[in-house]
């Protein structure tokens, strides 16, 4: 938490609200010598004073997180230029769980390395990211953000950088906040009250500092927001668009003389089905989660003496959400079941009165919406020592253990088998889904709480909670991480004028990661009629050497006022994979006081995670859609009628959405990569306050470890430019989709580099006055992906996935240019706050290829600006806030994704629309 007064705990040197996001910043703060600059900063485990470190570091404060409306840390850091949309906010609702990832130059949630005071944490069990929902927002001091890979230093998973979330420790004041927020359209409506108290004792030898925090943000219906209220559902050139989906709240005819006809209310009399039959499921779905979560922590140290100081820290999240869903559709039994599939209606039951077997579909209205319910724990605790070992050595060796155990409700699921019991359906063989059906009563009969039913008219009450059930699912995440860091920045001065001090720095890491995933077992045996899911469970441990050393060349010469040379290697022994090395050199080079250049070149090393490696197979359903419906290529139609389908004719189940089996590959190999970054940061001294820095980044992955969306799959098998892919689309008798294979892979290559431009300016009137500007911008060169070893690469700067992420780990789209700027004018005690943010225009693409005004009738998004205000007033050890997010009320553009109308993990921020917040806060 963050008092009024401007304290930050445990950081040696104070740093104004907004500093230069160029400039390298605290990383760690232990062992630093009191009135001294020399500080830890990212990207080096040495001491040394600011900015002589050639890695770029963006910091970000308390305060200006907590100038916005944001809730969440990760509802902050997705306003940051260099963070992606290829992880997950509140805004993404089916599947999600409520899980709030973050990345870096959209390389996935899985390529950066989230760490909170240098430690690694438990991730969420169920997405492979660290869930910064869990973070208690008003406990952080600070955010830094290595811009750069750092696997060489921290690991694995820092391929892209690096997160560290400081958090407020050793204090000795108190305060509480309350805060309260609301749209206004009256939802989404947000409280939060926070409080911390620190103690010093035995003669400031020890210290105890309590914290805790209580959040409650409610959810936003996609009913109640115009943009989304209709679910558009098709896209074609000069057509209109329908909405909704095929799955009607009545029973729909596929097959036989009946084809083409729908049920009426109460499945007495039949009519044929039109687009006005369609079910708006974006009447029933949320747009944003419902999210409540607690935190207690609880840090304590006690220093005996400079070379023991005890010290450890507990803290523990329980978070809950919910999200609705539409009603199940249902057609068929899902992979791997082999109940019948697609569902046929034997041509000799009484409620069958076409005589002969009929292939029907319906949405089942009867069971209720669909509701899903999260509950997560984390607990994370860490012990160690620090202190002086001799002559400038020092070491630091700790102790962690976190867990993140999972629940997942998902209330009002169809139970498949027992539907098909009351429609009295028995397959001839049992083993074989695609079996001939026959009408047999007595499946229903001889099971107790069995009422039969006719498929064409409403259920019962009593065969209504026959039909369905609530499925519970349990995941679990644990880690233990051993460390030990000993580090001397003044090891020997170099033997000449003007050298400086030699700096080394070593360590020692071994941790251990499982995961177990349990489904429900009907999840299992694909007996519902929602996701299939199976068991997960798998693990790991590394052993890792790592060593640096920091050698100024030169300090205060002629033309060298800085001069430095970093080095840094790791060596990992993973029981997976046996041993890498990994390593990083970097230059800082300033000539005059005015000006410094810096440059880094190094390499990545990513072996699989627990969850790529041993996630059991699940099947869902993705933004994706069958070419052989409407095809008009001549190469796609000839592909689609050497199956038997006639794309003039033939019509998909649900348009929009396909059957998509994901999940872990024992298989994989490591990734391997390389990075490197130059530029330059200006501090001019004749404008007091300014800082530009410009910086060019280059990231190359090898064997990336993805997974290639369900459309892809389809693009490449029919239009036979990858005809590899057609073993991993698997038809149902029916000719439709029964599931496609996106399992995770090395898939090939990835390329992107760009631009970031930031700048910082502080400006003082008068005494009574000043003026801070802001500026963070990214410009993307190129982004270069090649989904299969060896094949083509696609440049997706600038496009826009319109089918949306189908996990977490996908990005949604690449802008060329995102842009945050904020303005604050202080005039004694109040100050004012303007914010802009901005996300560039995008080609829309399917991963294949970009649509154009010939194959879509809307191709392309523009960009969008949002405007944020905030208003603070600072009396005495009061502080008072307010603010308006979006206050222009700037709808989301429309993107065709067929779930809710644009790119959530893009434009989440404008999704709600205008909200006000207050809040005050006290400090004693």
């Amino acid at each position: 938490m963050v008092a009024t007064d401007g304290s930050r705990a445990a950081i040696p040197t104070a740093a104004p609200a907004a500093k230069p996001a160029s400039r390298a910043r605290v990383l760690s703060t232990a062992m630093t010598d009191g009135g001294n600059e020399n500080i830890v900063v990212t990207g080096s485990m040495l001491r040394s004073s600011n900015n002589q470190n050639a890695n770029p570091v963006q910091i970000v404060t308390a305060k200006q997180i907590q100038q916005t409306a944001a809730t969440t840390l990760g509802d902050y850091l997705q306003r940051l230029p260099s963070i992606g949309n290829s992880g997950a906010s509140n805004t993404q609702t089916n599947g999600f769980g409520g899980v709030s990832c973050t990345d870096i130059r959209n390389l996935s949630s899985k390529r950066v390395l989230v760490l909170i005071d240098g430690k690694r944490v438990a991730q969420d069990p169920g997405a492979a990211c660290v869930d910064l929902n869990t973070i208690p927002i008003e406990q952080i001091a600070s955010v830094e953000i290595l811009k750069d890979g750092g696997s060489e230093l921290y690991g694995a998973d820092a391929v892209s950088g690096v997160v560290n979330i400081k958090l407020r420790h050793d204090l000795t004041t108190g305060g509480i906040t309350i805060r309260g927020g609301i749209t206004d359209q009256g939802d989404s409506r947000t409280g939060l009250i926070s409080a911390y108290k620190g103690w010093n004792f035995d003669h400031d030898k020890g210290n105890i500092t309590l914290a805790g925090q209580y959040l409650s943000q409610g959810p936003v219906m996609q009913r109640d927001r115009d943009w989304s209220r209709l679910v558009q559902a098709s896209n074609d050139p000069g057509v209109a668009p329908i909405y909704g989906s095929g799955y009607a709240a009545n029973t729909r005819v596929l097959s036989g003389p009946g084809a083409g006809l729908i049920s009426n209310n109460d499945g007495s009399t039949f009519s044929k089905y039109t687009a006005a039959n369609r079910y708006n499921y974006g009447n029933n779905q949320s747009l944003t989660n419902y999210v409540q979560n607690s935190v207690l922590s609880g840090d304590a140290h006690y220093k005996f003496s400079d070379h023991f100081n005890l010290y450890a820290n507990v803290r523990y999240a329980h978070k809950t959400a919910a999200a609705s869903l539409a009603p199940s559709p249902v057609a068929g039994s899902i992979y791997p079941s082999q109940l019948s599939n697609p569902l046929t209606l034997p041509a000799a039951a009484p409620y069958n009165p076409f005589g002969v077997d009929t292939i029907v579909q319906k949405r089942y209205t009867d069971l209720g919406d669909r509701r899903q319910e999260y509950a997560t724990d984390n607990l994370q605790i860490t012990g160690g020592m620090n202190g002086l070992i001799t002559h400038n050595w020092y070491y630091d060796a700790s102790m962690g253990y976190g867990v993140s155990q999972a629940r997942y409700d998902t209330n009002n699921m169809g139970n498949y088998r027992h539907i098909l019991q009351e429609y009295g359906i028995r397959q001839t063989d049992p083993t074989d889904a695609s079996s001939a059906v026959v009408y047999d009563p007595s499946v229903c009969q001889a099971a107790a709480g069995c009422t039969l039913q006719s498929p064409f008219a409403p259920m019962s009450q009593q065969g209504a909670s026959y039909a369905k059930f609530n499925q519970h699912d349990h995941s679990q995440y644990m880690i233990r991480d051993f460390n030990l860091r000993v580090n001397n920045d003044k090891v020997v001065k170099m033997p000449y004028q003007h050298g400086g001090d030699l700096g080394l720095a070593f360590g020692l890491e071994h941790r251990s990661e499982q995961l177990s995933y349990s489904p429900d077992p009907l999840a299992v045996n694909g007996d519902t009629t929602g996701n299939t899911q199976s068991y997960t469970g798998g693990g790991f441990n590394a052993t890792e050497i790592y060593g640096e050393a920091k050698l100024p060349l030169l300090r205060d010469a002629f033309l060298a006022k800085d001069l430095t040379v970093d080095a840094q290697g790791r060596w990992s022994h993973y029981n997976t994979f046996g041993n890498t090395q990994n390593w990083k050199v970097g230059i800082n080079w300033a000539p005059i006081r005015d000006i410094r250049f810096r440059a880094t070149l190094g390499t990545s090393y990513r072996q699989p995670n627990v969850y790529e490696l041993y996630q059991g197979q699940s099947l869902g359903y993705a933004a994706a859609n069958d070419p052989c419906s409407g095809a008009t290529s001549p190469t796609v139609v000839a592909n689609c009628m050497k199956q038997g389908i006639n794309p003039a004719t033939f019509e998909v189940a649900n348009s929009g959405q396909v059957p998509s089996i994901s999940g872990g590959n024992k298989n994989l190999r490591p990734e391997t990569g390389r990075t490197y970054t130059v530029g330059t940061v200006i501090t001019p001294r004749w404008i007091p306050n300014l800082s530009a820095s410009v910086e060019y980044w280059h990231y190359t992955i090898k064997n990336a470890i993805s997974a290639v969306s369900a459309q892809y799959v389809l693009d490449s098998c029919y239009s036979g430019s990858a005809p590899q892919y057609c073993a991993d689309i698997v038809r149902s008798s029916n000719q439709q989709i029964n599931y496609v294979n996106t399992l995770y892979d090395n898939l090939g290559g990835l390329k992107t580099s760009g631009i970031d431009f930031d700048l910082d300016y502080r400006f003082r009137i008068n005494h009574a006055n000043t003026l801070t500007l802001s500026n963070n911008l990214q410009q993307i060169v190129s982004y270069l992906q090649q989904n299969e070893p060896g094949g083509s690469w696609y440049n997706y700067a600038g496009r826009l996935f319109f089918q949306g992420s189908s996990a977490v780990g996908m990005p949604n789209g690449i802008p060329r240019v995102t842009n945050y700027t904020t303005a604050s004018w202080q005039h004694n005690a109040f100050t004012f706050t303007y914010m802009l943010h901005y996300t560039g225009g995008m080609v829309w693409n399917d991963m294949s290829e970009d649509l154009t005004p010939k194959t879509g009738g809307q191709w392309r998004t523009p960009g969008i600006f949002t405007h944020d205000v905030t208003v603070n007033y600072r009396w005495n050890k009061w502080n008072f806030e307010g603010g308006v997010n979006n206050i222009l009320d700037k709808n989301p553009p429309f993107v065709f994704d067929t779930a809710t109308n644009t790119a959530n993990a893009i434009y989440s921020s404008a999704m709600i629309g205008r909200y006000v917040f207050l809040q005050v806060n006290r400090t004693f």
